[in-house]
């Protein structure tokens, strides 16, 4: 493992036993509907390429830009804003 990718997966551990994970995802529930417009175009992905054809990699592929275009702006900068006061706080990662 590279260190880049070590440091992500310390970012993202101390993300999670924060909680602050789970508040970042609040926010894109709660300010743009995001969670509901995935879930429907993951349907929309099976439906088209049929339950037994699609994998995992095939739902990744399809739904992650899709996913990272539907974050309004307003909120992209709100999260980031928020990522970068957690590091800052947390700077001893």
């Amino acid at each position: 493992m590279n260190k880049d990718t070590q440091m992500r997966a310390a970012i993202n551990q101390k993300l999670i036993e924060t909680g602050e994970r789970e508040r970042l995802k609040e926010v894109l529930r709660v300010k743009c509907g995001w969670k509901g417009q995935l879930k429907a175009h993951w349907k929309e992905v099976i439906k088209e390429k049929g339950l037994e054809h699609v994998t995992v990699d095939d739902l990744e592929a399809e739904v992650a830009p899709k996913g990272r275009a539907l974050v309004p702006d307003g909120v992209k900068k709100e999260l980031l804003r928020r990522r970068r006061t957690f590091l800052t706080q947390h700077a001893s990662l």
